[in-house]
């Protein structure tokens, strides 16, 4: 014990503000990696290979092992390079987000105010609507990253976005009521669009069952992109926002229109900020 008090004492002792600098800018690297990889199946596949590693060297540390330990110097080499091809898809999705840093907000083009505020109106309508009836829904709504892959798969309509039109595409047993709509430029741009569907956990650790392939579809493209989607539930009428990988469910008409329009605008015409509104915790109340 005293011995290993001393070696901390040496160390405290070689400690400068450079060093600390260096220890925190490692820290601060494996904490966003760690950040990123959270609610995903990558993050338990990470878990076993830290479990790994301290195995392989509690034995090659404690035991003597010769053939194990040339065994593990020769391939470690080999592993390191073999992480990129297993995270692929996690550090694809993080480059993207870091690519994304900065542009939080977009109106999808040179949209005037009234249009997005009649787009956010007729999709909340819609939904509204759609929760009575308990009609599943999954609407995507475009923001900087383009859809163009993901609206091949569907049915073009190039159509002005009106609760009706919403209500008839979702209707059940329609042609175009399975699959996702498409909206950009506040036009409803195609129906019945394919997404791709989340491998995180999330879905898998909710201790509900009302969340099927509309909401895997809804995390799914919020990974791959930057665009909102907005789930209603077929089977409870449930409303849902998903977006950047993450849902928050239960919505009700009012603050899903805050949060959409917080996505879309920061203040409206009479300079009120939305994200008081939706986030009104961070925000100090201002003296009458």
């Amino acid at each position: 014990m005293t011995e290993l008090l001393n070696d901390l004492f040496f160390i405290f002792q070689r400690l400068n503000w450079l060093s600390v600098i260096d220890i925190l800018l490692v820290a601060l690297i494996f904490f966003g990696l760690l950040y990123m990889l959270r609610d995903t199946q990558a993050i338990v596949l990470l878990r076993g290979i830290i479990f790994l590693v301290v195995l392989i060297a509690m034995l090659t540390s404690l035991v003597n092992l010769p053939a194990f330990s040339w065994l593990v110097r020769t391939t470690l080499p080999a592993l390191l390079f073999a992480i990129p091809v297993i995270f692929a898809p996690e550090i694809r999705r993080t480059l993207e987000r870091i690519g994304r840093a900065g542009s939080i907000f977009t109106v999808g083009g040179q949209l005037s105010h009234l249009e997005i505020e009649e787009t956010i109106q007729s999709v909340v309508g819609a939904c509204a609507r759609l929760s009575a009836r308990q009609h599943g829904a999954l609407i995507i709504m475009q923001r900087l990253d383009g859809l163009d892959e993901y609206v091949e798969t569907g049915v073009r309509m190039s159509a002005k976005v009106t609760p009706e039109l919403l209500l008839q595409v979702f209707y059940p047993n329609t042609p175009l009521h399975d699959g996702a709509v498409i909206i950009g430029n506040a036009r409803l741009i195609a129906a019945a669009c394919v997404m791709p569907l989340s491998a995180s956990g999330i879905l898998t650790r909710s201790p509900e069952r009302q969340m099927g392939l509309r909401h895997r579809a809804a995390l799914g493209i919020s990974e791959a992109s930057d665009a909102v989607a907005v789930v209603v539930s077929e089977e409870t009428g449930s409303i849902s926002i998903a977006h950047a990988g993450r849902m928050i469910r239960r919505l009700d008409p009012e603050r899903l229109q805050n949060i959409l329009t917080a996505f879309y605008r920061t203040e409206d015409k009479n300079g009120n900020n939305f994200f008081e509104r939706v986030f009104p915790y961070f925000f100090p109340r201002k003296e009458e």
